[in-house]
């Protein structure tokens, strides 16, 4: 009886191997499980032999013993090669990624400069565009063009190009009939450029230095708006209380009168 239920059990402990050493990876669960499996069979093989079993019996079986414990070592070994492998993988996989990142911090550094390169080329263009100083006969020749390409740059955006040229313009022509307009526009650049107390500066010399100029309706409502983006609420306000009273049915007091009803202030030309 314990010689057939050991050939039995050999029998199954070696097809679990089989299947075992099939497998692409063997866990240390059934490994285990196969060592216990193992020592089940050498205890058996030695009952075997206290009962006197024939030689051949005996012999079989060690031979299939040896067998199983080599395809133990082999899975075992098989195991520690994969293991290898996916150990060699991750490093190969950890180089790849640092290196990837290193090309991606090369070539990061490389947009910016291409993007700082083409702001200085730009700048450069642009200042290359303004004309030079003109002498006193050049300057008497073309007052219309000096004032054009100005106020073009203002258009643009250019607002530095606008304010050189705007003032090139006023040392030139300080008595023209667009000198005002002209001193208008730089506070509008440096409106545009939120360089608010300087606008307020340049509004201020068109309705201190122009009497009775078209600009002061526009010069007044802009002050104003400045004065709100600098926290200057009060004296905001009552420039365009003044633009929305004083040129009524203008375009700057309707714009005047829809900031005063933004800020929940309504206008009342006729009280105090």
């Amino acid at each position: 009886m314990i010689r057939t239920r050991t050939l039995r059990q050999v029998g199954a402990v070696a097809a679990a191997m089989a299947a075992a050493t099939a497998l692409s990876c063997t866990s240390s669960s059934e490994l285990d499980e196969i060592r216990s499996q193992l020592r089940e069979i050498h205890f058996e093989v030695l009952e075997l032999r206290k009962q006197g079993p024939s030689k051949a019996e005996v012999a079989e079986l060690e031979a299939r013993l040896s067998q199983e414990v080599g395809r133990l070592a082999r899975a075992q070994s098989d195991a520690g090669v994969e293991l290898a492998a996916l150990a060699d993988q991750i490093e190969q996989l950890e180089a790849k990624l640092e290196d990837t990142t290193f090309r991606f911090v090369q070539l990061s550094q490389q947009i910016e400069a291409t993007i700082q390169e083409l702001q200085a080329i730009r700048s450069t263009a642009e200042v290359a565009r303004l004309p030079p100083p003109a002498s006193p006969a050049q300057a008497a020749a073309d007052p219309q063009t000096l004032y054009e390409t100005a106020y073009n740059d203002y258009v643009r955006g250019s607002y530095d190009l606008a304010v050189l040229g705007f003032r090139q313009y006023l040392e030139s022509y300080p008595g023209t009939d667009l000198a005002d307009n002209a001193t208008y526009w730089i506070g509008e650049c440096y409106f545009q450029q939120r360089k608010f107390e300087l606008a307020i500066e340049q509004f201020d010399r068109v309705l201190e230095r122009y009497e009775l100029s078209d600009r002061d309706p526009s010069a007044l409502l802009k002050k104003g708006f400045a004065y709100l983006e600098i926290g200057q609420r009060e004296k905001g306000v009552a420039q365009l209380r003044n633009v929305a009273c004083d040129y009524a049915g203008s375009d700057e007091a309707r714009l005047a009168r829809q900031r005063l009803q933004g800020l929940g202030i309504d206008v009342d030309c006729e009280g105090p």
